[in-house]
């Protein structure tokens, strides 16, 4: 299938073309900082994160003979779900190429929708390389995690849920940013929003390329991150060129304030979110983004494992935000 550049015109389409096949996930409201803001809970949705949209999009656009040969993903685990669940539900055969340290709860999320899992050492092989030589081998659809117009037009549905929940167009939305795909769908569905990509410290690449006007890598010494979500090495042309026209912003956030959140939307908002899908609530909760009137954070996936939710919960300093949300 020819890929067209992503446009609002494709994330309308991709909405009627995938009404049933998810959830309209809770526009919730709270205060922080003494400012009434709005969380989009995409950990609610099913699979646990916001990646069902544009796996669901892009496999509901296969022909018969696509469908019947396959597809081959690459994930640490929220995309692995997404194709997974979609695969399934439409007969599709899906193999999903993860790292050999992705969390458990993810791994078995994936197995659970009978997808075949192949396993790749994060460090020392190239994830791309495996999936792109195993689709050729069986002739299946390579399904990026955001290196695709469909996916993005896919993910950019939360968008125009978030609009026709509030009735009106947020000021600002700050989406969490891996690989960009979520983000460069929001910004599409909402073009009179300011887009805040938000990304783990050392793992900032979009906020390095838009700031230099070019795809910057991840440094080869970037430091470890629970949020192996946004682990992406590498922003996509696609992505990085969506949101570089629209003039999105980017901040980073460090591993503290990333885990203050996820304890902060447990202790009060009775929500599990994964460290990933923390990060844009971590910017608002620490001050780094000003929690203003009109302002909506994502909470993009609710993915972790049960130890780790507990630890974190007993061990953060989430105390020292704990007047923050009420």
């Amino acid at each position: 299938m020819a890929a067209a550049e992503p446009t609002r015109s494709a994330v309308l389409a991709a909405a009627a073309r995938i009404a049933g096949h998810i959830r309209c996930t809770p526009l919730l409201r709270t205060t922080i900082h003494g400012a009434p803001v709005w969380l989009k809970a995409e950990c609610l949705q099913t699979g646990g994160a916001f990646k069902l949209r544009g796996a669901s999009n892009r496999l509901l656009q296969l022909s018969p003979d696509e469908r019947r040969r396959g597809v081959v993903a690459f994930s640490s685990g929220n995309h692995a779900q997404g194709v997974a669940i979609a695969a399934k539900r439409l007969g599709i055969p899906a193999a999903i190429v993860m790292p050999s340290d992705a969390p458990a709860l993810k791994v078995e999320g994936t197995q659970a929708q009978g997808a075949e899992i192949v396993f790749y050492d994060r460090v020392a092989e190239d994830r791309v390389e495996i999936a792109t030589r195993l689709a050729t081998e069986r002739g299946a659809t390579l399904v990026p995690s955001f290196d695709d117009p469909h996916i993005v037009a896919g993910q950019g549905t939360a968008g125009l849920e978030i609009v026709g929940q509030l009735g009106a167009a947020p000021r600002r939305i700050l989406v969490p940013t891996g690989g960009g795909g979520l983000a460069a769908g929001i910004a599409l569905a909402c073009p009179e929003a300011e887009i805040v990509c938000v990304e783990p410290e050392g793992w900032d690449d979009m906020g390095h390329s838009l700031e230099q006007g070019r795809v910057v890598l991840v440094a080869a010494d970037a430091p470890p991150t629970l949020c192996d979500a946004l682990q992406t090495t590498r922003v996509s042309s696609i992505t990085f060129g969506v949101l570089h026209a629209r003039g999105a912003k980017a901040v980073a956030v460090s591993e503290m304030e990333t885990r203050a959140a996820i304890a902060l939307a447990w202790r009060e908002l009775q929500l599990v979110v994964e460290p990933g899908g923390a990060v844009a609530l971590a910017a608002l909760l620490s001050g780094r983004v000003a929690a203003e009137h009109g302002t909506v954070a994502v909470l993009s996936g609710g993915n972790i494992d049960p130890a780790l939710h507990a630890e974190i919960l007993e061990a953060s300093a989430a105390s020292s935000y704990a007047t923050a949300v009420r």
